[in-house]
């Protein structure tokens, strides 16, 4: 290959040369370039979300192939984002896919040093039987003066800002049906 047949291929050269002037059609192509595909060119589907990492909501478009993410970019048809994400909300695909990811229920028992995994059903039974027995040994029927109060004071509940208004709702009726007044969110903080 030749001296001149370098120069051609320049970038700079095709860009001084051509009539792309700017350098951002013709002259910035490579062969390199030409063979790359977007990674949701090759998707099965494509999933509507929400970023998971703060309270604005951002919609997002999230691919998918085999059952697998893909990529997860901003939806431009949302009103809120109108197809941006901050950079957190950019990298949520890392969220789905960090071979980091915790998977499994993990627990330490008390005064253990050692993690163990436990099956969805078993964590979820162990924390229902620690709701009703809380609930049982703290709940107040009177106060010293024989006022109703009917509540605990043993449960608490602090939702995130990522929650949206229906789960705040449903997460409200759920504890004031337990009997709990300490329900707050962290947007209010």
């Amino acid at each position: 290959m030749g001296v001149r047949s370098w120069i051609e291929r320049w970038p700079v050269y095709r860009q001084l040369t051509g009539r792309d002037d700017l350098g951002r059609g013709a002259a910035a192509r490579s062969p390199r370039t030409d063979e790359l595909r977007a990674r949701t060119a090759t998707a099965d589907r494509e999933v509507k979300s929400v970023c998971p990492f703060c309270a604005v909501g951002c919609a997002q478009r999230v691919f998918v192939r085999d059952e697998q993410v893909t990529q997860i970019e901003g939806d431009p048809d949302s009103p809120v984002s109108r197809g941006r994400l901050c950079p957190r909300g950019s990298s949520s695909l890392s969220l789905v896919t960090s071979p980091s990811r915790v998977s499994k229920v993990r627990y330490r028992r008390p005064y253990s040093s050692e993690w163990e995994d436990l099956d969805l059903d078993s964590a979820l039974d162990m924390i229902a039987d620690r709701v009703i027995e809380t609930r049982a040994n703290s709940w107040e029927h009177e106060d010293e003066q024989g006022r109703h109060l009917h509540r605990t004071m043993g449960i608490a509940s602090l939702g995130g800002a990522t929650l949206d208004n229906e789960e705040n709702y449903l997460m409200k009726k759920l504890y004031t049906a337990l009997g709990a007044v300490q329900v707050e969110n962290q947007a209010r903080i």
